[in-house]
């Protein structure tokens, strides 16, 4: 059944009347106000009318870097355990996973549809293979997907989070979890944890080219260290002919290198497109207008989320976008917009690499004419209030068809 749209405003302008068939947007014309029959619908005899009442279309989020695996939402609040550094964080949720108040998988599929009530439809998650958890959380995840297929898109992330060398059989359960149908090889701070950059690395690349799979790697390493990696990422990608199918995620060194340097890894990253994901965490602002001026592919994800790492997290992309719009000190509305275009398009191209892009600060793609129907209405005046205010009046659009309404699944 063709939908249609009456009275929204795309990216915050006109009113427009927008058609939606097929899993696309059919048509956008002028609203009609008054009452009579949509100029958009008038080509369909069995169409479904969704009031805009004059809120904001966007295309719906895309969290691009979360972890189902280890959520915590829903559940009773727990006071925070964990000490610093990824390695004592991961035995601090190794100690606990297993002893909460309901399954991984119970807990991913809540979470999961938390997220799309608030507006999110494309997600990459991460699943925790290790020589500890084996498949358990893997699985969980692949079967929270499942429970959700009709609402949105979900691809899992074969994630060693306690590296792939601290522990005998780590790449093997990596391996396992691919075969079983992963979407994406994770990696994790080469130099840092596994203290072997160049054996880590060729384990995660040698698996994608063996499974032809993309690739997306932690790193949490600062300043130099960060670098060094980084070009090391960048060097086989270059090998490899992978451009388009790396992503660095969190890449805090990005908030630290002199300006030079910063310069010449974006250029470098630009010139092999490899994009970056980031949670919008205090204190490693990304570079955000020159990553958008050289090209670089930027998204944006919620990270674990009240879980045994952080007390933070609430499943709302329209929250994370405030949140990466307050970490850069933004205060003009283009660049506030920008956030939001960064949540929703640009997770979506590192999703999938082939789909719009954004071209600029300035560019507010995804609501034309031929473009997938992943769509969210916002209440708001405009795209930045309606991310300071964090509105609940909100419709949620997955393939052309409505899956939430009033923050509630349909």
């Amino acid at each position: 059944m063709t939908v249609v749209l009456r009275n929204v405003r795309p990216w915050g302008g006109d009113a427009a009347d927008v058609t939606l068939d097929g899993g696309v947007i059919a048509a956008v014309v002028p609203a009609t106000l008054d009452g009579a029959p949509s100029a958009a619908g008038t080509a369909q005899a069995s169409s479904e009318e969704v009031e805009g009442r004059g809120r904001i279309l966007l295309p719906s989020f895309s969290d691009v870097h979360v972890h189902l695996d280890s959520t915590r939402l829903g559940l009773p609040f727990r006071p925070h355990t964990g000490s610093p550094g990824v390695w004592n964080m991961m035995l601090n949720d190794r100690r606990n996973w297993r002893d909460a108040e309901a399954s991984i998988a119970e807990r991913a599929t809540h979470t999961l549809g938390a997220m799309i009530e608030r507006g999110t439809t494309r997600v990459r998650s991460y699943a925790q293979v290790d020589a500890d958890a084996g498949l358990e959380r893997f699985e969980a995840v692949l079967a929270a997907r499942e429970s959700h297929r009709d609402r949105a898109d979900v691809a899992v992330i074969a994630f060693p989070q306690a590296g792939l060398l601290r522990e005998p059989g780590s790449a093997e359960v990596l391996e396992e979890a691919l075969k079983l149908g992963a979407d994406v090889v994770g990696g994790i701070d080469p130099c840092a944890l596994d203290r072997d950059p160049a054996r880590h690395l060729d384990i995660v690349f040698g698996l994608a080219e063996k499974y032809g799979l993309p690739v997306d790697i932690h790193l949490h390493e600062p300043g130099q260290l960060g670098l060094f990696s980084s070009q090391l990422i960048l060097d086989r990608t270059k090998a490899l002919g992978m451009q388009g199918l790396v992503t660095i995620s969190h890449a805090f060194c990005l908030a630290e290198l002199p300006a030079g340097e910063l310069q010449e890894l974006i250029d470098q990253m630009a010139g092999l497109d490899v994009s970056v994901a980031t949670v919008a965490p205090a204190g490693w602002p990304l570079p955000l207008q020159q990553l958008a001026a050289a090209g670089v592919r930027v998204g944006l994800g919620e990270d674990g989320q009240r879980d045994y790492w952080s007390p933070y997290g609430n499943a709302d992309m329209l929250d994370r976008t405030w949140q990466l719009a307050f970490t850069n000190k933004f205060r003009a509305d283009e660049l506030i917009e920008h956030c939001a275009a960064v949540a929703t398009i640009g997770g979506a191209s590192i999703i999938d690499p082939t789909a719009q892009r954004l071209a600029s600060v300035a560019d507010r793609p995804g609501l034309k004419v031929g473009d997938p129907a992943e769509l969210v209405l916002l209440e708001g005046d405009s795209v930045t209030a309606a991310v300071m205010d964090k509105l609940p009046g909100r419709t949620v659009i997955h393939r052309g068809k409505v899956v939430a309404d009033g923050l509630q699944l349909v």
